[in-house]
């Protein structure tokens, strides 16, 4: 088929727009990677754009041989790993029966869902709740249980759910199922695009969260990474508590913040990749009903 050239001049048009939309959310990115191998001279010297310069791996070299930067990131995995556990599990468990039109009592309860999305306690009433009410100040559960459930999430899964064919659920009745097992054995292994869309919101989230671990965790042995990460940037942290020599000190407070960002998003970004289709079909398929 031929292409007209009204086509030719907006495809190429599409493509210097999505280019730029490349460019300019891979720089920062590219930048914090250039910067955190290049010399302090410059640094500081503003000689670093796209690439090193004056290579060298020192700051690398001096976070990871302390000890107490894999203690963070070992938090941050259990932290993630348990809290996603936990929010995908009421998440499907509170979606499940919301997506079914003839439960009893369904459309009086999805109000008081949506009412979340605009309406909340605050952080005072929130934090009262959490670290006097319920007494989980400086434990996982603080970071963990209070935002296990949001409610764009269960609305996302509710949609996806009520998508799959009831002639299953009916199919699954006939062979002797009860609601559980249709969850369990039907619902569930047909759930893996959304499924894994809210494990990387949910992942995501509490890798990247440090304002509620600054609230309630008080040792520092327990902060996640990105706490860790925020006390850098604010040079809570000098160089030196971070190990390094006072010969290194210089080199270390120029480009330390760049080498623990890479350091803390690497994983995430790893990640991604692996799951991506999973999140876009979850997402179009959960977003839309059709």
């Amino acid at each position: 088929m031929k292409v007209s050239a009204s086509s030719r001049i907006f495809q190429g048009f599409n493509a210097l727009i999505m280019t730029l939309v490349i460019f300019f959310t891979l720089y920062p990115f590219i930048y914090l990677i250039a910067q955190s191998f290049s010399s302090e001279a410059a640094v500081y010297a503003g000689k670093v754009s796209f690439y090193p310069v004056d290579f060298t791996a020192l700051t690398y070299k001096v976070i990871l041989s302390k000890p107490d930067f894999f203690r963070y990131y070992g938090n941050t995995l259990l932290y993630a790993a348990v809290g996603t556990l936990i929010s995908v599990t009421a998440t499907a468990v509170m979606a499940y029966p919301l997506s079914k039109e003839k439960l009893r009592l369904n459309k009086f309860f999805i109000p008081f869902v949506l009412f979340t999305m605009y309406f909340g306690g605050g952080l005072i009433p929130n934090y009262i709740l959490v670290a006097k009410t319920l007494d989980m100040r400086d434990t996982i559960w603080a970071l963990v249980i209070p935002g296990a459930i949001s409610a764009f999430n269960v609305i996302l899964m509710k949609t996806f759910f009520s998508s799959l064919p009831n002639e299953l659920e009916e199919s699954a009745k006939v062979d002797g199922l009860d609601v559980y097992g249709i969850f369990l054995r039907i619902t569930l292994p047909l759930s893996k695009p959304i499924i894994a869309t809210m494990v990387l919101f949910v992942v995501v989230g509490i890798w990247n969260s440090w304002f509620d671990a600054s609230l309630y965790i008080q040792s520092k042995e327990k902060w996640p990474v990105a706490l860790y990460l925020r006390q850098v940037i604010e040079t809570a942290i000098s160089p030196t508590e971070i190990g390094a020599s006072s010969e290194q000190t210089t080199q270390i407070a120029a480009t330390v913040k760049s080498a623990a960002m890479v350091l803390t998003s690497l994983p995430i970004i790893c990640i991604y990749p692996f799951v991506q289709k999973y999140f876009v079909q979850g997402m179009m398929i959960g977003s839309v009903k059709g």
